[in-house]
């Protein structure tokens, strides 16, 4: 039995306060929106460190790596590092100078088309609504125009003191908002792709592998894959808490190794060689069986 999932989570209203709150304006369109986390990691099963001996909880200092001694909250400060053992401070206020300014207003700068955004940009999403009822208008207008153009709006944002990206687009009945990541964060393919050889293949064997494929086609639906280390997690905590003793699973049976690609896609594609099959023993006695009878 599964620890049952809470109920809370499938509320908006049990959702709580919005994450950000501000406007969205297209040119001299303007409206109030709010934006929800599109995903959570609250229902996962989380640990906290215990004291082994006495079940307690720990907590964790803050401790100088040379002296040993803990560091307290007042004398915590922001270092760089420019060298080994070697940091320049930055202060509060000196951050604070180059922090972005939070307009909350996400201002779009571009519509492009969907099939344009590199899936490597994308991070968090954000379901966006309209706040109140007099923004429902203007969101709608907008929501519908991207919708008939097949655009995403390319946007700023200022969360959390820093400046982001975000890809907006028609969702249902409101937005999704995409945070996207910057240029140099993403790493360039080919540093890992360039070693990679280009072997001459046959045609056969692309329309095997393109068999299996076919077999395979379906639709995606999230549903039909249950994480099931969560759920072996959540087994493994409710015997524990029963007090009933946990055993290791037997080790997975190693796979056979396989004699060449083209057999592997042939056994995969259902076509690789069958068995002899075993002739019936009614079409013909052993001779033993022969002889017994004649010499009746």
């Amino acid at each position: 039995m599964v620890l049952p999932i809470r109920e809370t989570a499938r509320r908006r209203v049990d959702y709580g306060r919005a994450y950000w709150k501000g406007h969205l304006r297209l040119s001299l369109v303007t409206c109030p929106i709010e934006l929800f986390p599109a995903i959570s990691e609250s229902e996962k099963t989380h640990f906290h460190q215990i004291n082994k001996k006495t079940g307690h909880r720990l907590r964790q200092q803050m401790v100088d790596e040379t002296t040993g001694k803990v560091v307290e909250k007042e004398d915590k400060g922001r270092g760089y590092e420019l060298g080994k053992g070697r940091y320049v401070e930055i202060d509060q206020e000196e951050l604070e100078a180059v922090e972005v300014e939070s307009t909350h207003t996400i201002d779009i700068d571009a519509f492009v088309p969907a099939v344009e955004i590199d899936k490597r940009y994308l991070n968090k999403p954000y379901y966006v609504v309209p706040r109140g009822k007099a923004a429902v208008e203007a969101f709608c207008v907008i929501r519908d125009a991207m919708k008939d153009k097949d655009r995403v709006a390319i946007a700023r944002i200022v969360m959390a003191h820093r400046e982001h990206m975000v890809a907006l687009e028609p969702f249902g009945k409101g937005l999704l908002g995409t945070t996207l990541r910057y240029a140099y964060e993403v790493r360039d393919e080919k540093a890992y792709f360039a070693d990679i050889p280009t072997p001459r293949i046959g045609r056969d064997m692309i329309q095997l592998a393109e068999h299996i494929l076919d077999t395979k086609a379906a639709h995606f639906d999230p549903k039909r894959f249950n994480d099931r280390y969560e759920t072996a997690l959540r087994k493994l905590v409710k015997r524990k808490a029963s007090g009933k003793k946990i055993e290791e699973p037997a080790p997975d049976e190693k796979p056979s190794n396989v004699v060449s690609l083209m057999e592997a896609l042939q056994r995969s594609a259902g076509r690789g060689k069958r068995r002899p099959r075993l002739r019936a023993a009614s079409r013909k006695r052993p001779a033993s069986l022969r002889r017994r009878k004649k010499a009746a």
